[in-house]
């Protein structure tokens, strides 16, 4: 008999954004929700990002070169969402200027005008107009930039985020709603009744035991797993992805203004790339390679050169492999276009398919427009499982966890308060916005307000706020995606390993069998690919 624990209008498998942003859209909807993911939520391509809110640059020049309709709709909707993000989460979501270096004068009007085109497609959601700089006013903002042959830029903006804190904070707000969300429980099996689906049995990594739970859709958002998922209902079932990998690299901070990105308009086959401050570093990328699902994916050496490459043609101060801080990869959820086998080109828009056994599969788009993939699939299944929705999707209203009150005042008053320096309270209220106070309320109470590493602004009341609050299970929940220490500087992650462990190992009670396990796997990763 099904207990009523185990029973849900909607099962969503997948942690990522996309799924996370179903969950979010089920549950405040009125549907009864469960979401289960395999590892950590933003363990795979959501945390992997370039940290943009955009609506495609690239995508518009290609809609107007071949009048794509597709590619055009895919920006001007992608701007909206990048909009509302803004609005919505401003802790975490905010606008940066970006400039683009020309070395030669008929390039000027050709990206001014394409950016402007930009900006117009945003409407009153303009973030700022775009605008030509001098190049001695570039070489001032942008100090590092070559300077021989530079005849000026062009100036726009766009927007930049925490993903992988955006991540966190969705689930969070689905978890108000009343969605339950399960990390580390790995789907083994449908559940089927006359060849339809009923719900799944799951593994629980943490209690190591099978279970089951039953629901009246099951929806598979796990982005480059999503044919592993497809796999599983029906194993003779056609390949619809097609993955590609996009590697980052993060050096000293001091290659980018702390305001400002780069934009390179093209490289040799055809791509930009972004040069951009990224809390304490500056993040380079991104490459387009075609790819092996892994749920650890490593960086090439070739795409390595290629980022360095690139990044030389345009700096003063040359780049090498010996200023990597750290380097990630990760890979793109890409739906097979028969058309074509060149990855750069397929366009990142969503797909959503329900099989002959009714598994509902969401897959392809991107971080910015992962809340409208969320609503199209919502209104998708409701008509075609009968579902009653208790109101209407009220996600673009919806003010993300940690930005309730949170307004500049807020932030003001946070800074002007002697809990910790500047450095610690920015770093805070950037991160966790207005729960930055309960971090505050653990660190005084429990005597937690050390810095986990002298060079660093995070402290060990974040630790056990992610424990306690944001279903961190394992240390590198909090060092690769509660904090984006390890993206940033990875030797400082493995620093700061032996401590995050002990503290985890005394609120988790773990013995010392597990400590020991688990520290051994969180250095093997580290060493290998996070």
């Amino acid at each position: 008999m099904k207990s009523e624990n185990s029973q849900f209008d909607i099962i969503v498998i997948g942690g990522g954004a996309t799924g996370c942003g179903v969950a979010l859209d089920a549950a405040s909807r009125g549907f009864k929700t469960l979401l289960l993911e395999k590892n950590d939520f933003a363990s795979g391509t959501s945390s992997r990002s370039t940290k943009l809110l955009h609506g495609g640059v690239r995508y518009l020049e290609s809609a107007i070169k071949h009048l794509d309709k597709e590619q055009y709709n895919l920006v001007k909707s992608s701007l909206r969402e990048r909009y509302l993000l803004i609005q919505n989460a401003p802790h975490l979501c905010h606008k940066i200027a970006l400039l683009t270096p020309l070395y030669k004068w008929y390039e000027i009007p050709y990206i001014f005008t394409g950016l402007t085109i930009y900006d117009l497609l945003s409407g009153k959601k303009t973030l700022g107009r775009s605008k030509i700089i001098s190049k001695k006013r570039a070489i001032k903002e942008f100090p590092s930039l070559k300077k021989d042959g530079l005849k000026g830029c062009v100036q726009y903006y766009d927007g930049q985020f925490n993903d992988m804190r955006m991540n966190i904070t969705i689930a969070k707000t689905a978890e108000r709603y009343g969605a339950k969300l399960l990390n580390y429980t790995e789907v083994k099996d449908f559940i089927k009744e006359n060849g339809k689906i009923k719900g799944v049995i799951f593994y629980d990594k943490i209690e190591d035991k099978n279970k089951e739970a039953f629901a009246k859709v099951v929806i598979n958002a796990t982005g480059p797993f999503t044919d592993t998922i497809r796999k599983l209902d029906n194993p003779h079932c056609e390949e619809i992805m097609q993955v590609s990998s996009g590697i980052h690299i993060a050096v000293d901070k001091s290659y980018a203004p702390r305001n400002e990105g780069l934009l390179i308009p093209k490289t040799e086959d055809g791509r930009v790339l972004f040069i951009l401050p990224w809390e304490d570093a500056c993040i380079i990328g991104t490459t387009d390679e075609p790819a092996e699902v892994d749920e650890y994916p490593k960086a090439k050496e070739k795409e390595i050169d290629y980022l360095i490459r690139h990044i030389n043609m345009y700096f003063d101060v040359k780049v090498t492999k010996d200023d990597i801080k750290s380097v990630w990869s990760g890979l793109r959820p890409l739906v097979k276009n028969s058309s074509t086998n060149d990855t750069a080109s397929i366009v990142r828009d969503h797909y959503i398919k329900i099989s002959e056994s009714n598994l509902v599969t969401i897959t392809g788009g991107k971080w910015t427009t992962f809340r409208k993939m969320a609503e199209d699939t919502i209104n998708y299944i409701i008509p075609h499982f009968k579902l009653s929705p208790k109101n209407r999707c009220i996600t673009e209203e919806i003010i993300y966890y940690g930005s309730e009150g949170f307004d500049e005042n807020y932030k003001n008053k946070l800074l002007e308060s002697n809990y910790f320096d500047k450095e610690i309270l920015n770093h805070l209220i950037k991160n966790y916005g207005t729960k930055t106070e309960e971090i505050i309320h653990i660190a005084q109470k429990e005597n937690l307000g050390d810095k986990l590493l002298e060079s660093k602004p995070i402290i060990l009341a974040e630790i056990i706020y992610a424990i306690r609050k944001e279903y961190a299970r394992k240390p590198l929940d909090f060092l690769v995606r509660r904090t984006s220490l390890a993206e940033t500087d990875l030797n400082s992650a493995k620093k700061a390993l032996d401590t995050t462990v002990e503290i985890f190992s005394k609120e988790l009670d773990w013995d010392n069998e597990t400590k020991n396990n688990v520290k051994a796997e969180a250095l093997k990763i580290l060493s290998d690919a996070i």
